[in-house]
């Protein structure tokens, strides 16, 4: 018997009896029908395709750049209204200074202008309206004066002198109780109380019916020239500018000299001698919140910080903030805080008061029942008091005296003291206007120095 042998043959092996080797692998293309990587893929596209590239990134660059140009001109670009007339020797053209781009808001996805002036055309016949009253019922304020005015025979409380009278306690609580002719303090107590002002201004003053105001006392800020005003304002308004003497050979060795008619530009100097407080501040405080007693004859008023270039016509902010609104007092909104005590934490926070002397005047007014609520007669509790436009009314000028006591009485932040008068007499016929509208009433120009004290106490103060 055979046995059988089995044997196997793989596809490896060869019948004939040779190993087959594994294929090669295949090697890349290299050559021209080569498929392209992705880099090399997105170049040929951009070579292709770069003319609309180009389009696009064009169009999309002149679009941001048309929009920023919109909202924000180049700086020390100035752009005249009709009827402005400007002094180029006297602007210059640094930061804000100058600018007459109106500033906008967003409103229901789309912009408007925050201060909705008349146009040109309107303000030339624009002329003084009646009276818009109030809600304080009184008709006449009486001053009250010192008989004598020896320092050596009063009776010294804080900071009140000569010029501010001194006040006490019990008759600065009567005077928020109005009835009749009311009786205040007011500044200008006695003939030598200070703050010395020449005849020349005084009759110049007088004549004024209308007026933009603002001063720099210590050598503090330079001098801005107002612009956007039309012909007719320049014939209804005046532009007062107070000084002292320390400004004025600040301002004159920057070229800044006051002129004939003792003009600089459109603004009046008026320099006062004698100034009745040594805190310049408080000094400041005077043509701020007394300028119904410097102007007594003028109906309305806008006080400009001395940091600030105002930039609108007068008679047009009139309409805008007071006239078409019922009002007879506008004051711009606090744009960080809504009531006097995170006010008062603030200051003491920035150094710009000591933690003492902001204590005892909020002790006071805790004891006066001053809730600290964020709103007051539906509008905000905190008024940022930069610009002021009012009206000169009995009740506007009460407000005025109280709260210039109110100042001299506690610190000189008057934002503190601001909203404490504002309940006590419950004013109401008053625009808050919000702080995009101040921001367009003005450029912001920052202070530029130190302001100097004075060197010497003075004699009244």
């Amino acid at each position: 018997m055979i046995n059988s042998i089995s044997i196997s043959i793989s596809d490896e092996d060869d019948l004939s009896g040779r190993v087959r080797l594994p294929p090669r692998p295949r090697r890349r293309k290299t050559g021209r029908n080569a498929r392209p990587g992705p880099l090399r893929r997105f170049s040929r596209v951009l070579i292709r395709w770069w003319p609309v590239f180009f389009l696009a990134v064009s169009v999309f660059l002149f679009f941001k750049v048309s929009k920023h140009m919109r909202r924000a001109p180049d700086i020390g670009q100035v752009t005249l209204d009709k009827g402005s007339r400007e002094d180029p020797e006297l602007d210059g053209s640094i930061g804000n200074l100058n600018r007459l781009d109106p500033v906008t808001r967003a409103v229901r996805g789309g912009r408007e202008p925050c201060l909705k002036i008349l146009s040109h055309e309107e303000l030339i016949r624009l002329d003084f309206p009646p009276s818009a009253g109030s809600n304080i019922s009184t008709e006449r304020i009486f001053y009250k004066s010192g008989e004598f005015c020896s320092e050596e025979n009063a009776t010294r409380v804080g900071r009140f002198n000569s010029f501010t009278g001194y006040p006490s306690l019990h008759e600065r609580e009567e005077s928020f109780k109005v009835k009749g002719t009311p009786e205040v303090y007011c500044g200008f107590y006695c003939e030598n109380g200070g703050f010395k002002i020449s005849d020349e201004d005084k009759s110049y003053m007088r004549k004024c019916k209308a007026v933009v105001s603002t001063c720099a006392f210590g050598g503090g800020d330079d001098l801005y020239q107002p612009i956007g005003m039309t012909d007719t304002s320049l014939q209804n308004v005046c532009y007062v500018a107070f000084w002292d003497e320390i400004t004025r050979s600040s301002q004159e060795s920057e070229g800044k000299v006051i002129g004939d008619r003792r003009m600089i530009g459109k603004w009046r100097i008026v320099v006062v001698a004698d100034l009745p407080f040594s805190d310049q501040r408080l000094n400041g405080k005077i043509p701020k919140i007394l300028s119904h007693r410097l102007f007594p004859e003028a109906r309305y008023s806008i006080w400009v910080d001395s940091k600030s270039q105002f930039r609108r016509d007068p008679l047009g902010v009139f309409e805008a903030l007071l006239w078409r609104t019922g009002s007879v007092f506008a004051i711009s909104e606090h744009g960080a805080r809504s009531n006097l005590y995170d006010e008062a934490k603030a200051i003491v926070r920035k150094n710009k008061a000591t933690p003492e002397e902001v204590e005892v005047q909020l002790r006071q007014y805790r004891l006066d029942g001053i809730p600290a609520d964020k709103r007051f007669n539906g509008k905000k509790a905190l008024a940022e008091a930069s610009i002021i436009v009012r009206e000169h009314t009995p009740s506007t000028n009460l407000f005025m005296c109280l709260w210039f006591n109110e100042v001299v009485r506690f610190t000189s932040r008057d934002q503190l003291s601001f909203p404490y008068v504002m309940r006590r007499l419950n004013l109401t016929s008053v625009n808050m206007f919000p702080v995009c509208t101040r921001k367009d009433l003005v450029n912001s120009m920052g202070h530029k120095r130190k302001v100097k004290p004075l060197l010497r106490e003075s004699s009244t103060g």
